[in-house]
């Protein structure tokens, strides 16, 4: 892969996720019934740092959790025969709780419907939102996030990847191309 350009430094994600925790609190009027639950990996150190924000906006924080979406993916049989799962840890009843998922990066929609279809086999939220923040566009489902990042128009042959310093050592977004396309 060639890399193409820095979309995002470290400056310009914290803009974006104390934005999208200012607007997640506008949209719940507050975080009353509110849960931020992170899609593994690189969803959950997002998910942890917006509500690290609406921590410090509301003076609570919050319910958190992780979601691993791996037995849920429509491709689970073009993975590697045996895959990686990352684990599932959602500590609370999701019954009646407005759920915002959180993910680095919105592509085709099928992670988000992997996502909603897990939180359904563990209750009935009130609703889910979706906080993304790249989105990239490309969408094969009809599934929009609620709040973005950033919106960066790609091609197929680009790719977005998101490090965490939680998970890479250090925070970024790139745009590569991948090679051959």
């Amino acid at each position: 892969m060639t890399e193409k350009a820095l979309l995002m430094d470290p400056i310009a994600m914290e803009r974006a996720i104390v934005r999208i925790a200012h607007e997640i609190v506008e949209r719940n009027r507050g975080v009353d019934g509110l849960a931020l639950v992170g899609i593994q990996r690189r969803g959950v150190p997002l998910a942890q740092r917006i509500a690290d924000r609406i921590a410090s906006i509301e003076g609570r924080r919050p319910l958190t959790g992780s979601l691993d979406i791996t037995f849920y993916r429509d491709d689970l049989s073009l993975l590697s025969e045996h895959p990686v799962v990352n684990g599932t840890s959602v500590a609370f009843q999701v019954n009646g709780v407005r759920i915002v998922l959180v993910d680095d990066v919105l592509y085709t929609g099928r992670t988000a419907r992997a996502a909603i279809e897990a939180l359904f086999d563990m209750g009935r939220p009130a609703g889910i939102q979706l906080a993304v923040l790249v989105d990239r566009g490309h969408r094969e489902l009809p599934i929009r996030a609620d709040f973005t990042g950033k919106n960066v128009p790609t091609s197929r042959s680009e790719l977005v990847h998101v490090s965490v310093a939680e998970i890479d050592g250090r925070d970024a977004v790139h745009l590569y191309e991948r090679e051959g396309d």
